[in-house]
């Protein structure tokens, strides 16, 4: 039998969901509570991949056990009860025996938040520039993002990918007051993309680069043309939609 899992997690004490040999993964984490409260081995299977320090605020995976969970709730309570207070367990529910958390995924939304007056309470979880930003260039800039499918100027560059496209359904900066968050929805990402295309952004805003020069950045295909990538403590994965037949209940 197959089961979803919805959780959330801070990722400040993990190098990202996928488990490594040498460093502590959010993913880790999961199997060995699943294994401990179960009973049996549990090696659960990712939505996909959170870099080091990235946070997911509502994350997916799934895992296959051969018989079947009476009391959902109970197991929830105890899991959240053997994982560590940075890492939480929000649902779990039946699925299809070929439902898969990574390749059925439809979408993925991302925000990033940056603050330009230093506050102790958001410091941690946002990118703190003193310099002023023109958020009427940066959305300008942003709105170029619908007129391409290739990204690798904002690709990882040793990464192993079919690719380079994506296809982007919402991207957008929104000022909250004490700190600007961009969003950014698309089918998939490449590694390290949304920090690239904020870092690249961000250029935009210091007038270092202007927005026709962020459109023929994209254009290039180099990631060297890009700017660099923004730190990961700012980065939350937000949301991930999958099929109705796959997620009824939520």
């Amino acid at each position: 039998m197959r089961y979803f899992i919805q959780l959330s997690y801070s990722g400040t004490n993990y190098h990202g969901w996928q488990k490594q040999p040498d460093a502590m993964s959010v993913q880790e984490k999961i199997n060995s509570a699943f294994s401990t409260a179960l009973q049996t081995e549990i090696d659960v299977v990712g939505a996909g991949r959170t870099d080091t320090g990235v946070h997911a605020t509502k994350y997916f995976a799934h895992f296959d056990i051969e018989f079947e969970l009476k009391d959902l709730d109970q197991l929830i309570f105890r899991l959240n009860t053997i994982l560590p207070k940075d890492i939480a367990i929000q649902d779990i529910f039946e699925v299809h025996s070929e439902s898969h958390a990574r390749f059925d995924a439809v979408s993925r939304t991302y925000h990033y938040f940056v603050i330009q007056q230093k506050d102790p309470f958001l410091v941690d979880n946002s990118y703190y520039i003193k310099n002023d930003l023109d958020l009427e260039k940066m959305q300008e800039a942003t709105k170029l993002l619908f007129n391409h499918k290739n990204f690798q100027s904002f690709s990882k560059v040793k990464t192993d990918v079919y690719t380079f496209d994506c296809e982007i359904y919402e991207a957008f900066w929104t000022d909250l007051g004490n700190r600007l968050q961009f969003q950014i929805q698309a089918n998939r990402f490449l590694r390290n993309m949304v920090r690239a295309i904020v870092g690249t952004l961000i250029q935009v805003g210091l007038h270092k680069i202007s927005v026709e020069d962020f459109d023929n950045i994209i254009l290039s295909q180099d990631r060297r043309n890009a700017g660099k990538s923004v730190p990961a403590h700012a980065l939350f994965l937000t949301d991930i939609s999958y099929p109705n037949h796959i997620i009824s209940n939520l």
